[in-house]
Order: structure tokens, then sequence, then C-alpha cells
């Protein structure tokens, strides 16, 4: 499901809407992600009263509609403090609760600002007469956590319920985990996950199950809500547990609450035959991943079209694709903004990329605002050769343009266009083009990735839907007569490695030589990383598809002087 957070009486409509869909095909059970009725992660507004109080409402309408179909559900149980909590709810009430016992607070979580870890034993809850135990996310990366003696307990079926964002590669992280889990248990695993995007995180949803042994026997696809209907025939793991060459698990049986019997039907229905849905490759999830989170920016915080400068670029031409991909064509709005040092070919490339994607382009010379500008610094500018202030002041002055056509057309947001890669040495103009607007669309893309992803789009597109002349050209910003990037940084797949290295991987200057680094290279990158900080905090936020992006992942110190 693709919960918003906030609207909880919106999420109780998507909620009723699939446990009807759930009863109606003779599901003995449904399952929703993590704090399903808040929306995750809700964040401060955990400290309203008035917000808890509501989450706990609308856990009780929802338990209302319950019927035989039995539902497990996130929540927010109030009990002296806060717990993410998952509730049970079957014929009409919540029959049990469980609380997270395990609370990351890591990355981009913070989930002991607000939560007190749940403690104690767990109740299993015998649903169709199978018995089931319940735990949240984080739990399951413990690997003696709940899964594993709950499953000691008695446990024959254990349901995960979660809000996991995504990064490049999670999803083959958490089935590898959770094989691990199931087998260590011998204990069927259903896995459920949040789909959607919140600000900068994007949930991935890609939910599944794993038999006992580990195996992987259904998986939802990623990327987009979906009700996976599956039909399992669970059977006793006492079995497999004795000849355990690990020994038996030891531990007392565990309160059992009865919800209902048989399952509703007596044999598999062919018709729910778990399906495995084809993972995608890493492009291609990077890909959906970037549209997924641009499109539910826009569209959860009431923006009904976009616009951006596109320059003729290779980040423009990518963010303006992804814009497409995301809100359709009609609502994006690119803006052509020329000056006296702009190429023909970047001009050219712009009109034939939007005619492509049939989006709207309008071209606004900046020289009509550059040359007076230029005369009203002159006085003060004497004395001095023209340098990097001219040059910005063209930056500043498309983000002024911009910025007013948002203003102008209520309800458009505007988008940029910056990389990880410029964004991380400090290529930017601050209060420029390239970081001043409201949604930062490939701000944790590496600049090589970007090149990956448009080829990738071409090639589903089965023609250059990018022209192959963005693709070719050398890298500019088009600020000065002949100007390049690589007059100003290394090559984009020097420059790579070590953004990822020092910013994602937290390795020093020392690490990096000792790998074979340059070590001018590697003192000079760091020091523009370290020192372009103050630039990336007054960045706007943009989708993660990182472990480590810039934001809430990294929390640099602005004033530092530690050499890297």
């Amino acid at each position: 499901m693709n919960t918003v957070v906030g609207d909880l009486d919106g999420n109780l409509a998507r909620l009723i809407e699939r446990l009807a869909a759930a009863e109606a095909a003779g599901c003995d059970l449904a399952v929703f992600p993590e704090l399903a009725i808040t929306g995750y992660p809700p964040e401060d507004l955990l400290l309203r009263r008035g917000f808890v109080d509501h989450n706990v409402r609308v856990l009780e309408q929802f338990a209302a509609r319950t019927d035989r179909c039995a539902a497990i559900v996130g929540f927010v149980e109030p009990d002296r403090d806060l717990f993410n909590a998952a509730a049970v709810c079957a014929a009409g009430s919540v029959v049990g609760t469980y609380r997270k016992r395990h609370l990351p607070n890591y990355a981009v979580f913070d989930e002991a600002r607000y939560f007190e870890e749940g403690h104690g034993s767990a109740p299993l809850f015998e649903i169709a007469g199978t018995t089931i135990g319940v735990s949240i996310c984080e739990d399951a990366w413990n690997p003696v956590g709940p899964i594993a003696w709950q499953a000691a307990g008695g446990a024959e079926l254990h349901v995960s319920i979660n809000a996991s964002p995504y990064y490049a590669g999670r999803s083959a992280e958490r089935e590898r985990m959770l094989a691990t889990r199931a087998s260590d248990a011998a204990c069927t695993i259903v896995y459920v996950n949040q789909v959607g995007g919140q600000d900068e995180l994007v949930f991935d949803g890609g939910s599944m199950v794993l038999a006992p042994n580990g195996q992987l026997i259904a998986q939802a696809p990623q990327f987009v809500e979906d009700t996976m209907i599956v039909d399992l025939q669970v059977e006793p793991a006492w079995r497999k547990r004795m000849l355990d060459p690990r020994g038996r698990a030891s531990a007392e049986p565990l309160t059992v609450i009865h919800v209902s019997d048989d399952p509703a039907h007596g044999e598999i229905d062919p018709a729910y035959a778990p399906v495995v849905h084809p993972g995608l490759d890493r492009c291609e999830e990077v890909y959906q991943a970037l549209v997924l989170g641009t499109r539910d920016y826009v569209r959860k915080n009431g923006f009904t079209d976009v616009v951006l400068g596109l320059s003729g670029g290779i980040d423009s031409s990518l963010v303006t694709v992804i814009a497409a991909d995301a809100i359709g064509a009609e609502h994006v709005h690119a803006v052509a903004l020329p000056s006296r040092y702009s190429t023909e070919h970047s001009i050219t490339d712009a009109e034939k990329l939007c005619a492509n994607l049939g989006v709207e382009l309008r071209t606004i010379e900046i020289e009509p605002a550059f040359a007076p500008m230029l005369e009203l610094l002159a006085p003060s500018f004497e004395g001095f050769a023209p340098d990097i202030a001219e040059e910005n002041l063209q930056g500043r002055i498309r983000a002024s343009l911009l910025m007013a056509l948002a203003n102008k057309f209520r309800g458009w947001l505007l988008l940029i266009c910056g990389n990880k890669s410029e964004l991380a040495v400090g290529y930017t103009t601050i209060y420029g083009v390239d970081m001043a607007g409201g949604f930062a669309v490939i701000k944790d893309v590496v600049k090589t990735l970007v090149y990956d992803l448009a080829r990738a789009r071409n090639a589903a597109a089965g023609y250059d839907l990018i022209p192959e002349s963005v693709l070719e050209k050398p890298p500019s910003a088009e600020l000065r007569p002949g100007q390049r990037d690589d007059q100003s940084l290394p090559p984009y797949d020097v420059l790579d490695p070590l953004v990822e290295a020092y910013v994602e991987d937290d390795l020093t200057v020392e690490d990096l030589i000792q790998r074979g680094h340059d070590p001018d290279l590697v003192r000079r990158i760091a020091r523009m990383i370290d020192i372009a900080e103050w630039k990336r905090r007054q960045a706007p936020i943009g989708v993660r598809i990182t472990d480590k992006a810039f934001g809430r992942d990294r929390r640099m110190p602005i004033t530092n002087r530690y050499p890297g």
C-alpha cells in the first residue's frame, strides 16, 4: 500500500478497500504495512496528542470492519509511552497487539526519539488453525530477535510488517536476510512492505513469502501498489526443528490467542498459487525509484505541474524524462534559458527532447537581465578580471525566472537538476538554477549513473528519446566561452568512485591513498567535499537511492577542521 503520512482518514479508506477485497477472495488473513494507519514515518506528528488519539480511533474503526478474515495492521499504541505496534483484528475488534522490540536509530531512522521498545513476551495468534507470530521491520534483522524466539515458542508462520526504505540493491539484501531467518526458525515468513514516496524516502514494496527452508516462494512487484493473494499449506514445524543439527531451540510455549479455526478453503486454490515477480536490474530499479519518488512528492504535496530549466545537457534531460514518466508530459513545463555563452546544439537538443516527449518548451533569453546586472556591478568590480562571480550571476538569474513562473502558475513545483557528484564537490551555484527549487530529483545520483540511466531509458523506449548528441557531448555549464566540467573537475569516472568512497563508505583520505588513489587528487576532492557542506544544507531534498544520501543520512558539521 501507498499510504500518506498524516492522512489518517484517507489511509483508513485505503485499508478498508483492501480488506474488503481480501474478504471477498475468501482470505484467512490480510496483512498491511508498518504504521499503515498513520503513514511512515510520522516523525514529530507523534508529539501531538490529538494525532495519536485520532490514530487509535481510526484503528477501532478499521477493526470494526473486520469479519472472518483477520487483519494485521501497523499503528501507534499509547500506553504510558508510545509504541510502534501491530494490531491483530478480527470479528469486529482488536484481539491482540505486538510492540516493536528493536527500534532503528541509524541512517534515516530515529525511532528511539519517538517510541519505547516493546518488552516481555508477546502472544502468538491462532488464525485458520495456524499458529502465527508477528513482528515489525527491524525486529527481523536481529538473528536472535522475535522470529527466532516466537518460532521456538511454537510459531509455524511468521508475519513481518514493514516500512523499509529503498536504496539500490536493498531488495536482494532483504531476501538474503529473510531466507536465513526462515531457515534458522524453520518457519514460513510473510514479509509485507510499504510502497510509495515520502519526502526524500522511497519505499519499494516487493513484499515476499519464504518457505521454512529459506526458498523464496512468492514476491510482489516493486514500486507499485499490489494486492498479492497467496494460498499456503503450512506444515507443522516440529519435525524439522527436531532434526536441526544445531539442536532444538528451547523456549517456553507462548500464550496463543485463538482467532479462527479452519482455513476458509480446505485445499490450495490454483488461482492463488504463489507467484514470484521478476526483479529489476540496477538501472531499472533506480529509475523506477526516481519516478515514484518524484510522482508522490508532487501529488502528495498538492502540486499539479512541474517546471524546470532545460539546458540541453544530460542532467536536465534526464530529469525532464523522469518528470514526464512520473506525472505525464502534459504537466511538465521545460524552460530554455540561453545566455550569450549557450551553444546552438544545446538549444536544438532541448527542442528535440521536448518534441520526443510532448513536453512544452518555452525559451526566455537571459541576456536582457544579465547585461544590465553586469553594468550595475561594474563600478564595484572595477579592476577585477571576470571570474566565477559573473558566471554564477547567470545561474541566479535563471533561478529567479523559474521561481517567478512557479509563483505565477499556482500548483507548479520547480524541479532542480543537480546531481550527487556536483553537489558533493560544490560544483554548484548557491541560489542558482542547479540548487534553488522545490525538489532535487537526481540529488543522490552520481554523474556516471546519470549516463547509465539515460542510456537505459533510451533502450526501453527503443529509440534515442534523449538525443544521442546529449550523451556524447562533453558536460559543460556554458557559463563562459568553451567551458567544460573537466576543466574544473577530474573526469567523472575518476571523481565518482572517490565521492562514493568518501561520502557513502566514510573512508578517510589516508584510507583512499592506501588504496592506490593519487594523494594530491584525494586531498583536493576531500577538501572540496568538506567545504561544500554549507551549500548542501541549503539544497532542497531529493530522492534517496543510496544507503547514504546527503541530508538526513549524512550529518557532518559545517564547522569542522578534521583534515579528512
